[in-house]
């Protein structure tokens, strides 16, 4: 099966998921490898999505590259949240060194996570970089892979 035809049946698998309800987890596949990155509610909700990825035709293997969040969510958080993630998303668009397009970006209160494939360790570090450069990031979590 197509990368995107196994990120798209993983994503639906999540959204349909009563236990997973997934709209903040970003799935990226790569060879029939799926990464799955983002911010869940609890450890359960993060071995509830792997466990359904698992089970997706096509998926070889799994990548639980989820965060636990911190705390309660509240509004305020959460419009701080999107406003960093945009800020990174465009920091990384702009950078002549990363292509934004490859990462998948998340925040929660100043933490932002890194995800996706990358070519080489120097464009992992550049993002790492590019985004600590950010206004309101407190922290980086790089969880990008190299392509194989």
């Amino acid at each position: 099966l197509d990368d995107a035809v196994i990120t798209t049946k993983v994503k639906s698998t999540l959204l349909t998921d009563s236990q997973a309800r997934s709209g903040d987890t970003s799935v990226e596949t790569r060879k029939g490898e799926v990464l799955l990155s983002g911010f869940v509610d609890s450890q359960a909700q993060a071995d509830r999505e792997v466990q359904l990825a698992k089970g997706v035709e096509g998926v070889q293997s799994v990548q639980n590259k989820l965060m636990i969040k911190d705390g309660k969510a509240t509004a305020g958080n959460q419009l701080d949240d999107s406003v960093v993630t945009v800020k990174v998303k465009s920091a990384l668009l702009a950078d002549d060194q990363t292509r934004g397009t490859e990462f998948a970006v998340s925040s929660n209160k100043g933490v932002v996570q890194l995800s996706g494939f990358v070519d080489s360790a120097d464009e992992q570090a550049r993002a790492t970089s590019v985004a600590r450069n950010v206004e309101g990031v407190q922290s980086v979590v790089n969880d990008t892979s190299i392509k194989k």
